[in-house]
């Protein structure tokens, strides 16, 4: 009989213990589901302007599942942060009212032009999409001049009389002629295996810092006659980094990444004979906004076929063209040369359209390039 009674007492007690364990836990749960379901405290006084504000009114919008907190942090979200509705006359009255703080969160580089995906094709020359129609409106846009300028040709041209292919706008209403005077113009020069140098060799005697790019050269870099040369090239994208892994160098880089590398902000005069691959080159230098820092811009373009990755039926290839040199006008490029090589043969897009010539070299100036 006191066995019975003992293990009853005992099976009590056991069955009590259990009772008490799962009041405590129930106990300690609903007092850590309360704790961090509640906001915690906002500061007293006013909230606090600049990204600390951001801060404020992400935690104020959450909202605790208990029913009872979720009152309380309402109310202190109506306390601290007022947003008043944009009909109501306070509303009115903040949005007309000019906040002299700065914005929450301002970009790092506001005057930095993000870049493109593409470029803006301007509308087709005609009803018909012919090629003609393209040809016509292309070639007459690049041999019409549109600013006059005293110009500075090569030493070759000028012994000759003639202006020759390349040549600088040296008006005083632009920067060039002000920095060869104070000797602080930067030249950029590419080309594969050019001989004729007589208009770097002229502004490098003038006191610019020329630079010029032959990816053909035997050594990285060299200084001869004035000129700094560089086994290295522009193109419309940087190359594989496993490729110059194994090479230990690049041949080629777009320019933003050779201004970047020379630690260059600003080129006074950007000449560039690429041999087919200008347009995608011009086409990444309008897309990344590169063209803000040339002044001007000399270039040969070679119209005998499409270039390097240009794809489409001859009218689109041309209208690419046009809306390619359009980009330049709306980059603030004005044309003041344009020469082409009687010697060439006339060929446009492997065909005789309107007798042009298959090359010719213009030059832009940037009006308002203020460095």
């Amino acid at each position: 009989m006191d066995m019975c009674r003992e293990r009853l007492t005992q099976g009590l007690l056991l069955r009590l213990g259990i009772l008490l364990t799962a009041v405590c836990v129930s106990v300690h749960v609903y007092l850590e589901s309360g704790w961090r379901g509640t906001p915690a405290p906002l500061a007293v006084g006013h909230p606090t302007h600049s990204c600390q504000n951001c801060g404020q009114q992400s935690r104020s919008k959450r909202v605790s599942t208990e029913p009872g907190d979720q009152g309380r942090s309402i109310k202190r979200r109506i306390s601290y942060i007022r947003m008043p509705k944009k009909d109501s006359p306070a509303g009115k009255r903040d949005e007309d009212k000019e906040d002299p703080s700065p914005p929450c969160c301002p970009p790092l580089h506001p005057d930095r032009k993000a870049p493109r995906w593409h470029i803006h094709l301007e509308p087709w020359a005609s009803e018909s999409h012919s090629l003609e129609d393209e040809a016509r409106r292309f070639l007459n846009y690049i041999t019409t001049p549109q600013v006059s300028c005293a110009s500075l040709p090569g030493e070759e041209a000028a012994q000759g009389g003639t202006t020759g292919a390349w040549t600088v706008c040296l008006d005083p209403e632009y920067s060039l002629t002000h920095r060869v005077q104070s000797k602080h113009c930067r030249v950029y020069s590419f080309g594969l295996g050019v001989e004729d140098r007589s208009l770097e060799r002229s502004l490098a005697r003038s006191g610019c810092e020329v630079h010029c790019f032959d990816p053909s050269l035997k050594q990285p870099h060299l200084q001869h006659a004035e000129m700094w040369l560089h086994r290295l090239s522009v193109d419309w994208r940087d190359p594989n980094p496993a490729i110059v892994a194994q090479r230990q160098y690049a041949s080629t880089k777009k320019l933003a990444t050779i201004l970047n590398d020379f630690g260059h902000r600003q080129v006074d005069v950007l000449k560039a004979d690429m041999e087919s691959a200008e347009w995608k080159i011009l086409e990444n230098l309008v897309l990344e906004g590169v063209l803000d820092s040339v002044g001007q811009l000399l270039l040969e373009l070679h119209l005998h076929w499409a270039g390097f990755e240009v794809g489409g039926d001859d009218p689109s290839v041309v209208r690419y063209w046009f809306s390619l040199l359009k980009e330049l006008e709306h980059a603030n490029f004005r044309l003041f040369h344009v020469h082409n090589d009687p010697a060439k043969p006339h060929l446009f897009l492997h065909k005789n359209v309107l007798n042009a010539s298959s090359a010719y070299t213009l030059s832009w100036v940037n009006t308002q390039w203020k460095p």
